[in-house]
């Protein structure tokens, strides 16, 4: 009988990844809110009435796909902060990472790039609840850094602001760039990361 149900909870999981990736899929062309769920089960080879087994509507189907999208992310952008290394070997790191992200990621980057500003409420909400997260995250390792004496909780956070905005616009810059354009995108991304660290160095003076 267990056997029984680990089968069938392994399909169950398949099938809701399967929704997942044929959503994303589609929505390469389209925002959330035009997504139908008949074309996401179309697309899977399910009955409409499947997709209801696994998410409440396509909000709640967009949610998880911020999670999907963001939810690994966590301990990378806050390892790009913490990292080994003089603030320049830092900011080097994290534009490497964001570009091969975007490379490995690029549907997922595209939907969240759309998403941030679209028309659903509740994507919009759990993308800003994720960059949230990571500003918290950033500040906490900021926190801990010998640079940051001296500095409020408040100017902190800002600082984590600042530093997860310019990654996301750059990982937004790398989605957009052409093969030609992706050196010239990381040198723009350090070179305003590099005066966001040079304005930390100074805030205090």
């Amino acid at each position: 009988m267990s056997h029984t149900l680990g089968a069938r909870q392994v399909q169950k999981q398949k099938t809701r990844q399967a929704l997942l990736d044929a959503a994303l899929g589609l929505l390469e062309e389209q925002s959330l809110s035009s997504l139908g769920l008949r074309e996401v089960t179309r697309a899977v080879g399910v009955a409409p009435t499947a997709f209801y087994r696994h998410f409440h509507s396509t909000a709640d189907l967009g949610v998880a796909l911020v999670e999907e999208a963001l939810g690994s992310l966590h301990p990378m952008i806050a390892g790009t902060v913490s990292a080994s290394g003089d603030s320049g070997e830092r900011i080097d790191r994290a534009v490497s990472l964001i570009a091969r992200h975007v490379r490995e990621h690029p549907a997922h980057i595209r939907f969240i790039a759309r998403e941030r500003n679209g028309g659903v409420q509740k994507v919009r909400a759990a993308i800003a609840e994720q960059m949230a997260r990571f500003t918290a995250e950033v500040r906490t390792e900021l926190a801990g850094q010998p640079e940051s004496v001296g500095w409020s909780d408040d100017d902190l956070l800002m600082l984590a602001g600042l530093y997860v905005d310019q990654m996301l616009m750059t990982a937004g810059a790398f989605l957009e760039a052409t093969p030609g354009e992706v050196d010239q995108v990381a040198r723009e991304a350090t070179r305003r990361m590099r005066l966001i660290s040079i304005g930390r160095r100074h805030w205090l003076d």
